[in-house]
């Protein structure tokens, strides 16, 4: 039986590179992180630019910098907090959501053109291991911010 690392070793470069190929049917103008953080705010809602960025594993500067070219695209908006005007709060926008939704069908489409090419009994492998993997994900530790666990 291998080893967990040795298992890491070989499925880290293929994820790399789905993923990769993944990002690359998003649309023109839009960058991978900015999709990301999009996908955030449309999963869990407005939120601050604090918690986007833990979410994100980010810089504050860097979610500005994205926040702001978004904004300035159209995508989300700023929102002022009515119990507290010092705090702010980024959502998505109608065209936002559009967009984001528009660019996940093509990613779905990628995918689905590649899965085809499988045998029924390796796309029931890959559905098994989409659920492990999911799992992977949704168990990691998140980051600590100022405003509590995100």
């Amino acid at each position: 039986m291998r080893t967990t690392l040795e298992v890491a070793s070989e499925l880290r470069p293929t994820i790399g590179r789905l993923s990769r190929r993944l990002r690359q049917t998003a649309l023109d103008g839009v960058t991978p992180s900015q999709l990301a953080a999009m996908a955030t705010l449309y999963r869990e809602g407005p939120m601050t630019l604090g918690r986007l960025a833990a979410a994100e594993r980010v810089r504050p500067p860097t979610v500005t910098r994205m926040v702001d070219a978004l904004e300035g695209g159209g995508l989300i908006l700023r929102l002022s907090d009515p119990l507290d005007r010092r705090v702010c709060r980024v959502a998505l926008t109608a065209r936002g959501k559009r967009l984001l939704e528009k660019a996940r069908s093509a990613a779905d489409r990628y995918l689905a053109e590649r899965l085809a090419i499988l045998t029924p009994v390796e796309l029931e492998t890959v559905e098994a291991a989409a659920g492990v993997l999911r799992r992977l994900v949704e168990e990691e530790p998140r980051a600590e911010t100022s405003e509590g666990r995100v």
